[in-house]
């Protein structure tokens, strides 16, 4: 895996929620290495991410997952010509870890440090995936990033090419409540489903009827490009107080949750059909709104490129939906992996890499900003 002499390798540190992860990246488009340490296993009992149990656990694994990015790239940290790392927005005491980390290693090995919005890796996510299929999209774009903290739009455009520091970026709308993945997952514990909540409910979908639980379409006043799923998610707990017979089933589950049974296969099987529907309806409904507001922004903004990316860009019915409506309007939809839609630092370094180039290097002084918003 040795990079070529004109190569620049990127050490890539994210740990801005719960995954600590480290990468290497070859001048942006070459993924050398990249290794995500989960804390699911920590967080599932509590239903969700609990920050102070979080940064202790980035402090007891960012070592060896540096560690082992390196190993896995077959480079050492004198091979690196720059450290990339997540500066904001997050839990402030997990952003705290790896900031402070990479500045460490910045200064004993005199590497230039780049700071990088999270929000900014996910765009790159997606151009680093794009890039590595021998697919360059073309810019301006109209960028969905749908996660379990944020569901943002952005217009992307980068008049000095790919390569340069000169991307723009300008916020479309973004969610007034919760979160798309939020709302998964807030449902998925209403269900007792399990956490987290969006790959469950994703494969429990397709077993119920998307008409079953009728919705409507989730409205929102003023910016049309903004996103709201508190509502869907407050319907869906009334829909259960409307039908108390689905109580018995819930509260198997939860013993089967307790008792360490979560594949798909065994929480479907405690499943009613009338359960199945309503997870079916909720996911149509959410994934609707993502799509239908996305294509307005990409028409609205006369633009040919979609890019999605963020931890709900690998559920599927996503993909299918978003490939079955921009074929007729002419869009071209990119998509990076599963591996690289959740948090990971592959896409930090891909970020940092233009940054580097422009010589936007950051003093030793570059701090953690839980609050960063990119536009």
């Amino acid at each position: 895996m040795a990079k070529s002499s004109q190569e620049k390798l990127i050490l890539g540190i994210e740990s801005s929620c719960d995954e600590t992860a480290a990468a290497v990246v070859a001048s942006g488009r070459r993924i050398l290495s990249s290794v995500v340490a989960s804390q699911i296993a920590i967080h599932r009992k509590y239903g969700g991410v609990v920050p102070e149990l979080a940064s202790r656990e980035h402090l007891r694994r960012i070592v060896p997952v540096v560690r082992e990015a390196l190993e896995q790239a077959g480079v050492g940290l004198p091979d690196v010509d720059a450290i990339a790392v997540t500066r904001g927005p997050g839990l402030i005491g997990s952003l705290l870890v790896g900031v402070t980390y990479g500045k460490v290693l910045a200064l004993a090995l005199g590497k230039p440090l780049i700071g990088v919005n999270h929000l900014e890796g996910h765009i790159h996510a997606v151009l680093l995936e794009a890039r590595s299929e021998k697919r360059e999209p073309q810019l301006p774009a109209v960028c969905l990033v749908v996660s379990g903290g944020h569901t943002l739009l952005y217009h992307v455009s980068s008049p000095q090419g790919n390569d340069s520091a000169g991307f723009t970026y300008a916020r479309l709308g973004g969610t007034r409540d919760d979160a798309a993945g939020e709302a998964y997952d807030k449902v998925a514990k209403m269900l007792a489903l399990g956490y987290p909540g969006g790959p469950i409910l994703d494969q429990l979908a397709p077993h119920g009827d998307p008409r079953g639980v009728r919705f409507g379409p989730i409205k929102t006043r003023g910016n049309p490009f903004d996103f709201s799923f508190s509502g869907i998610k407050t319907a869906v707990l009334y829909h259960l107080r409307r039908n108390p017979q689905l109580q018995p089933e819930i509260e198997a589950r939860q013993e089967a949750l307790n008792r360490g049974d979560r594949s798909a296969e065994v929480l479907r099987g405690l499943s009613s059909q009338a359960t199945l529907d309503l997870v079916a309806s909720f996911q149509r409904a959410v994934v609707d709104d993502l799509v239908s507001r996305t294509i307005a922004a990409a028409s609205e903004n006369s633009v040919r490129t979609v890019l999605v990316s963020g931890g709900v860009a690998a559920n599927s019915e996503l993909r299918r939906t978003f490939a079955t409506a921009a074929g007729p309007r002419g869009l071209d939809v990119f998509f990076p992996s599963r591996h690289l839609s959740t948090d990971n630092a592959a896409m930090i370094a891909a970020a940092g890499y233009p940054r580097f180039v422009s010589g936007l290097i950051e003093p030793a002084t570059l701090n953690a900003e839980a609050s960063f918003p990119l536009a």
